[in-house]
């Protein structure tokens, strides 16, 4: 491949800087030679006829960026081709580079607490002195079999599948980051196969359930609103933390929420309830948090459970299983999986179609509730 600055004059009178990369010719199937080129716009531009000595000047200096850009595109075609590594990011260290991966995830709390026990797992099997001169195909490999016949959870059980999944994904993006970012000349996390995903459980209340749950006390009133509240209209924690009344819309006999989801980044708007709307109580400034004093912790984590138990409910239910209790109960109320999708702000109606599985198995054992008959 060839690699060379162009140089374009435009109407205006200046002239345009690009890279061509030349790849050669082929021959097209009407027998004609055909020259494959791609171009690279620098967003550059030069006097085309420089009136004083400050056009001059300012020509000269983006000729000298402009050369200087082509050599570094020179240099990275030829340390993919030849298999050289950037010798200075090579001496760096990988963990201290997955560290600065995780904490850019520091924004999510869901996401950040993969990576960070993904981290764990790394610091038990990589040493701390491992630099990207070592890391090649082998040690993507090794990791993998870490993952899939050593890593233990905390209990000294062997991971899950979900779990190698989820642990070997994050290192395989921090693989494709370093590739990206010069530290490696080849995208290693391409050449070694991913876990399979298992199809995760979700764990839900039955209406009777929901029924008992909401009867029983719990130790911190706005967890049960904002936990009774998800239940009604399958918002994920992470939005309705981050609620404010400026989101909350009521309109005539309804109300709705309009909101940013904070895992897709999509908009949305939900209508809720008149029930859904009395559990976020009197309205407040439009900046102010409907949930004041909802937080995501360990504290917040346990008392679901213990409130659970208090209802007799031996489920392991999370917060998350509100949402998956609203869609559950919207199917087998008699929402179609379309509308049910629409609500939950899910991309794909697959995603929905797992909830649809659950309601069949439901109608299933259905079946079977009648006495059979003595003949």
């Amino acid at each position: 491949m060839k690699i060379t600055l162009k140089e374009r004059k435009l109407k205006s009178g200046k002239v345009s800087l690009s890279i061509e990369y030349y790849k050669g010719s082929e021959t097209t199937p009407e027998g004609k030679r055909r020259h494959i080129r791609e171009n690279e716009n620098l967003k550059m531009f030069l006097y085309g006829n420089p009136k004083n000595a400050g056009e001059r000047k300012k020509n000269k200096e983006t000729l000298v960026l402009a050369k200087k850009i082509l050599a570094i595109r020179e240099a990275e075609f030829y340390q993919g081709r030849f298999n050289i590594k950037n010798t200075t990011k090579a001496k760096r260290r990988f963990l201290d580079f997955f560290i600065e991966k995780t904490e850019e995830k520091s924004d999510s709390p869901k996401n950040y607490g993969n990576w960070t026990a993904t981290l764990v797992h790394l610091k038990r099997h990589i040493s701390p002195n491992t630099n990207f001169e070592e890391v090649d195909e082998n040690f993507v490999k090794r990791v993998r079999q870490y993952f899939d016949k050593e890593a233990q959870t905390k209990s000294n059980l062997p991971l899950s599948l979900n779990s190698k999944y989820s642990y070997f994904n994050k290192f395989k993006a921090s693989i494709r980051a370093a590739f990206n970012e010069g530290y490696l000349s080849i995208n290693y996390a391409a050449k070694v196969k991913s876990f399979e995903q298992a199809e995760s459980q979700r764990e839900y209340l039955t209406f009777q359930e929901l029924q008992k749950l909401a009867k029983t006390s719990c130790k911190y009133e706005i967890l049960k609103s904002a936990f009774l509240f998800s239940c009604l209209t399958g918002l994920r924690w992470s939005d309705i933390n981050t609620m404010t009344w400026s989101e909350v819309r009521d309109e005539d006999k309804s109300s709705r929420i309009n909101f940013r989801q904070k895992k897709t980044d999509g908009v949305e708007y939900l209508y809720i309830s008149k029930q859904a709307r009395n559990f976020l109580g009197k309205r407040k400034d439009p900046i102010d948090r409907v949930f004041t004093g909802l937080k995501y912790s360990a504290v917040y984590n346990n008392e679901i459970v213990r409130w659970c138990n208090r209802a007799g409910i031996s489920k392991h239910i999370t917060f998350h299983s509100a949402r998956h209790t609203n869609a559950v109960l919207l199917l087998e109320n008699g929402a179609d999986i379309y509308t049910v999708s629409k609500r939950l702000g899910h991309r794909e109606i697959r995603t929905t179609a797992i909830y649809a599985k659950i309601v069949d198995q439901k109608m299933k054992e259905a079946s079977n509730l009648i006495p059979e008959i003595k003949i």
